[in-house]
């Protein structure tokens, strides 16, 4: 049993990481549509909040690094984003037009920062059947519990840094039945944290014994694929498209 429905696609969950592979074109509408045209029905995005409350899906507080424009998005209104193009080419989407294009898709959703908050539970407090297939994670704590306070059990949410740290740390120390405070869903990590491995057959069971899978980040090189895999996790989240769905078509586990 899953603890919550947008769990409940068979592991291992392949998710495109900010759309996937389209060179340079990391979060555009081409990145997410060419993603989906590959069978992709888990799409993993970031949001920002312009300084007139539009929800965008970008991954750096500033425009600089992937856009033609630069300045924070906090500190610009919907309009002068708008203008900014990814790659010179693409422009920035709004998550309401990546709702409207992806009807069937499961969102993974990373909060960057909190202006995106209150914009973001505005638009899943009032709608069912987008919170069964939305899961929501953060750097922050604190932007996840409001994230649960707000919307409860209806909601998707990954462990937070706190979370992450109780689950190791009791798997290190082999208390893989001590039950921990933990409200996440599922867990969503790297194989390694500095020099602190995270991703291991001891935190595989850690997280399972509370309920959790566990979805790694962010893997594209096609052996770390076969190693994930065979070690068990439960999800990949991967730039990588072709090379994760080749890997998992070989295997009979490619279910989109």
């Amino acid at each position: 049993m899953t603890r919550h429905p947008f769990l409940d696609h068979g592991p291992p969950i392949p998710f495109a990481h900010r759309g996937g592979e389209v060179e340079g074109l990391e979060n555009s509408m081409a990145a997410f549509q060419d993603a989906y045209d590959l069978g992709y029905r888990y799409l993993e995005t970031d949001l920002h909040a312009t300084a007139d409350g539009v929800l965008v899906a970008f991954h750096d507080e500033r425009l600089d690094r992937v856009t033609d424009r630069t300045g924070a998005i906090a500190d610009l209104p919907y309009e002068e984003v708008a203008k900014a193009r990814i790659g010179g080419r693409e422009p920035i989407p709004r998550f309401d037009e990546l709702l409207a294009s992806f009807p069937d898709v499961r969102w993974n959703l990373d909060v960057k920062a909190d202006p995106a908050l209150a914009p973001l539970l505005e638009r899943l407090a009032g709608d069912d059947e987008l919170l069964e297939r939305t899961c929501v994670g953060s750097f922050s704590d604190a932007r996840l519990v409001s994230v649960r306070t707000v919307l409860g059990e209806r909601v998707c949410t990954s462990a937070g840094p706190n979370e992450v740290r109780q689950l190791r740390a009791t798997s290190l120390l082999g208390r893989l039945s001590a039950r921990l405070p933990i409200a996440a869903d599922c867990v969503q990590i790297p194989t390694r944290h500095g020099r602190i491995p995270l991703v291991d057959r001891t935190m595989l069971s850690a997280a399972r014994a509370h309920g959790m899978p566990v979805h790694v980040w962010t893997i594209n090189e096609e052996a770390e694929m076969r190693r994930l895999l065979d070690l068990g996790v439960d999800g990949i989240i991967t730039d990588a498209t072709r090379t994760l769905r080749e890997v998992l078509l070989e295997r009979n586990a490619w279910r989109g």
